[in-house]
């Protein structure tokens, strides 16, 4: 069978090296020739932020900054921009940070570089996102993609373990939306499947030792190429529900990932089984539900983990689930494995409301 894709690839510049973000980040501001930088960062991860920014000229700290980017979060922010006349933006911190700086970036073409310091993966795609009115509103747009990341692995050793593990485990959702998102290809496949390898393998060892700079390293590598086949492939079922989730019921991004993630799984991959044999590979086991389970339960043995194991646990409500199923039957993807109905979305919504995570497929 003949090959037929067209495929997108994004232009930007990856530097990874442990312990040498600060070295990075001078460079690339002295190779774009930036003059008045502002960086973005949480109140909380500004020393941090600092030690990052500590070979170069600062001219605006900005840590205004929230999770989903509200819009007049998002405003206050290029208001901060254009009055100092900012021309290179420096983002430092998670997908909050990273969010913003892509907001600022949408509307006046400053550009950006992004410091992550979780496995997210924003940083390596040009979709933004904003909230308003309860409502989270995403798109694409280059102007908005980062011109540089820089990945230092050191800068995740403060990330407590749980919420590390939930943050691999958006990143790994990435790998499977990328199987079957509206512009899935051959080659967004093998960076998924490449990048679900990786964070099947560094996951459990940030959880055995947290110090494992080996570990980290593997996560943040497995979560840019996750993030580089999402950016190819688009948002699949799994992003639209959690787009919501997050944007209308205000739920944490990377824990409503790791919880929705097995059942849409579970949802989808009978149905797209080039799809699951390729996930199943990654994650050596016999089908991609079981090895997804199975990496699930490797993470949760040491039950020092204080992950939330349903949505009720993060509050939300079963009266909520009319509203999410409204929501996201009118922003499906173009195309899904299964057809998509209210009865069966709000089945799976359901089953997400009540721990465990399902080993079973999903009817």
């Amino acid at each position: 069978m003949s090959l037929h894709f067209t495929h997108d690839t994004l232009a930007q510049r990856v530097m990874l090296g442990a312990g040498r973000a600060a070295e990075h980040l001078r460079a690339e501001v002295e190779r774009l020739g930036a003059r008045r930088v502002m960086v973005i960062s949480s109140a909380r991860g500004l020393v941090q932020a600092r030690e990052v920014a500590a070979e170069i000229d600062v001219h605006t700290w900005h840590t205004d900054i929230a999770m989903h980017v509200p819009v007049e979060v998002a405003e206050r922010a290029r208001a901060v921009a254009a009055t100092n006349d900012i021309d290179l933006l420096v983002a430092v911190g998670g997908g909050s940070a990273i969010g913003l700086a892509k907001a600022v970036s949408l509307r006046s073409a400053v550009p950006s570089i992004a410091v992550p310091t979780t496995y997210a993966g924003s940083e390596a795609t040009n979709v933004w996102g904003l909230t308003e009115g309860g409502r989270k509103t995403t798109g694409t747009d280059d102007r908005v993609l980062p011109v540089t990341v820089i990945y230092d692995s050191r800068l995740t050793l403060t990330l407590p373990v749980a919420l590390s593990v939930a943050s691999g485990l958006n990143g790994l959702a990435h790998c499977v939306d990328s199987l079957w998102a509206p512009r899935a290809d051959p080659l967004n496949a093998a960076l998924a499947g490449e990048g679900a390898r990786a964070l099947a393998a560094g996951l459990p060892r940030i959880v055995q030792d947290p110090s494992d700079i080996t570990g980290r390293d593997l996560a943040l590598y497995g979560a840019y190429l996750a993030a580089v086949s999402f950016a190819s492939a688009g948002a699949g079922l799994h992003h639209k529900l959690c787009h919501i989730l997050g944007g209308t019921f205000g739920l944490p991004h990377a824990q409503t990932h790791a919880i929705i993630l097995p059942h849409v799984l579970a949802f989808n991959a009978p149905h797209a089984p080039a799809a699951e044999r390729r996930l199943a590979a990654a994650l050596e086991a016999d089908s991609a539900v079981a090895g997804l389970e199975r990496l699930y339960e490797l993470l949760d043995a040491p039950r020092s983990l204080d992950a939330p194991r349903s949505l009720a646990e993060l509050g939300f409500p079963a009266a909520g689930i009319p509203t999410v199923v409204e929501q996201a039957l009118a922003a499906l993807p173009a195309r899904n494995p299964r057809e998509v109905t209210a009865a069966n979305l709000s089945a799976l919504l359901r089953r997400a409301l009540e721990p465990p995570r399902p080993v079973e497929r999903s009817p």
